[in-house]
């Protein structure tokens, strides 16, 4: 099972999978035998510097994606989710995909009431909705910075302490020939 978020269609009759445990879901993903094993590979020595920084964690694909799975688990993983779509919008060079992500962006994560809405104060909410009357890539970068504090000083040393993280790097050292480290 892949660990990345995986959405429904709207017009999927198909039953919604059964919720795993993220113990299983990071065992799957390191050690999955889809054809995407080497660059997970190649990503799992970039584990030891997952512990020394927010920034190193999450730009990986691997930290990235074990970063959502512990945020699942602690019900904000929309924090996260928002900060991947605002660096997405920044690279958009084309004006009308732009304001058409950047509204996307606003009626996913801000709008009051948004199926993932995240924490923020009203004046941050507000001069977003200022934004939106000219779209551009930075529209969000002051709520992006409040959902980076946060996820940094708040969840990511939650992380650091987790189970999660801890066998994630045992996994990793195991993958990568480390040796196995048996957890006290």
């Amino acid at each position: 099972m892949n660990i990345y978020c995986e959405k429904e269609s709207e017009n999927s009759t198909e039953t919604r999978r059964k919720h795993k445990p993220w113990k299983s879901r990071i065992h799957n993903f390191i050690h999955s035998p889809s054809p995407r094993k080497k660059i997970h590979r190649q990503s799992l020595h970039y584990f030891h510097e997952f512990g020394e920084s927010l920034e190193k964690l999450i730009s990986h694909k691997c930290g990235q994606a074990a970063f959502h799975v512990f945020l699942k688990s602690e019900f904000c993983d929309e924090n996260l989710e928002f900060w991947l779509a605002c660096e997405e919008l920044k690279s958009i060079t084309n004006p009308e995909d732009l304001t058409y992500r950047a509204i996307a962006i606003y009626e996913e994560f801000i709008r009051k009431d948004a199926p993932k809405e995240i924490n923020l104060d009203f004046y941050t909410r507000d001069t977003i909705a200022q934004n939106l009357q000219l779209p551009a890539a930075v529209c969000f970068v002051e709520a992006q910075r409040k959902v980076y504090s946060l996820m940094e000083n708040d969840v990511y040393p939650r992380f650091l302490q987790s189970d999660c993280y801890r066998d994630l790097c045992v996994a990793a050292s195991g993958a990568l020939g480390l040796g196995n480290h048996s957890r006290a």
